[in-house]
């Protein structure tokens, strides 16, 4: 991603300051492109959609994604409804008689559940009490039915597919390469991820479940490589990705081996915790030490920075299927429909 150069920010605040003191403005005229790839023109000056997509592309892709997200779901909803109207068993009933009799009448949400729910999302003892549990209940209710919705579509829809003429954003894509990154799967695999990560960053750590998964749906057929990208403001980041390379230094087995032990306690990334997870993991413990005292493979994680920097990572996890960006840790859908597209080419 290229930096701003002050030049064009003291552009910029020349036609801020301009406009503020009402006087006149460039003349934009909207009208059909010269020629194909051509954004604007200025007298005899082109300038390409490329150049106004440099550095931006993930941006754009997030608010084309609200947008197609937006008209899918107001979609859907139209369809939901064409598709009730027909039923027969839908006359001189409303809608919501028809989804509970018809479409939902399976949903009933248990107390396990709700504990279940309760656990997965970590939420203190002293939080809850009835109100909240009858909370937590309405809230399952709605996402059950919701899934009983769609499976209830997808029966209806089974011989007459919905084809769907919106067009779908198409996500940015990068040249990453897995370099001399660790990895897991086949070294040659068709389809290859790469994760930017922070080892101090919660959201991470249910990226690394999701690669734990994604390992386990497609194992050898896909690479996954793992790059650090410690956060400043994470004061054990850049230490644990050290450590990460040091435990690798020792064998592949024992990087994933540590990458998962870090993960799995990020209160102990402090040194002394470092070395104690190295000794529970089988790592030698005065060659990790001796490394990670020398913070030895510090350059290969500021490479992994700049080079991430240099592909639009801005944030942690980041993830690259086949060079298209994933932010953050999506639902496994989301990869598989990019890695099964990838594995049929």
């Amino acid at each position: 991603m290229k930096a701003i150069s002050s030049f064009f920010l003291l552009a910029l605040l020349v036609v801020v300051t301009a406009c503020s003191e009402g006087t006149s403005k460039p003349s934009y005229l909207f009208k059909p492109a010269v020629k194909e790839g051509v954004a604007a023109k200025v007298g005899d000056i082109e300038i390409s959609n490329a150049e106004v997509m440099d550095g931006i592309e993930s941006e754009v892709y997030e608010f084309e994604s609200k947008s197609f997200e937006v008209k899918f779901n107001k979609l859907k909803s139209i369809i939901l409804q064409k598709v009730v109207d027909k039923d027969p068993r839908k006359k001189g009933i409303s809608n919501d008689e028809f989804l509970n009799k018809y479409i939902a009448k399976s949903v009933n949400i248990s107390e396990k559940e709700i504990d279940a729910f309760i656990k997965d999302q970590n939420i203190p003892a002293e939080h809850i009490n009835p109100q909240v549990r009858e909370k937590i209940k309405g809230y399952l209710e709605i996402e059950r039915k919701k899934e009983a919705i769609d499976k209830w579509v997808a029966e209806q829809t089974k011989s007459t597919p919905v084809e769907v003429y919106i067009p779908k954003p198409r996500r940015p894509t990068f040249p990453v390469e897995a370099g001399n990154a660790p990895f897991a799967g086949d070294k040659d695999a068709k389809v290859v991820i790469v994760e930017y990560s922070d080892f101090q960053c919660p959201f991470c750590a249910k990226g690394a479940d999701l690669l734990k998964k994604i390992k386990e749906k497609y194992g050898n057929k896909v690479k996954v490589a793992f790059k650090n990208f410690p956060l400043p403001f994470h004061n054990h980041a850049e230490m644990a990705a050290v450590a990460s390379l040091c435990a690798n230094e020792q064998s592949t087995n024992h990087f994933w081996k540590m990458h998962d032990a870090m993960f799995a306690n990020q209160e102990s990334l402090d040194p002394e915790g470092l070395k104690k997870t190295a000794a529970k993991i089988g790592l030698k413990a005065d060659t990790f030490e001796k490394c990670l005292n020398e913070n030895k493979f510090l350059e290969q994680v500021k490479a992994d920075i700049e080079g991430g920097k240099k592909v639009g990572v801005k944030s942690t996890p980041t993830f690259f299927v086949n060079g298209q960006l994933i932010t953050g840790a999506q639902p496994i859908e989301v990869f598989a429909e990019i890695v099964d597209e990838e594995l049929s080419k």
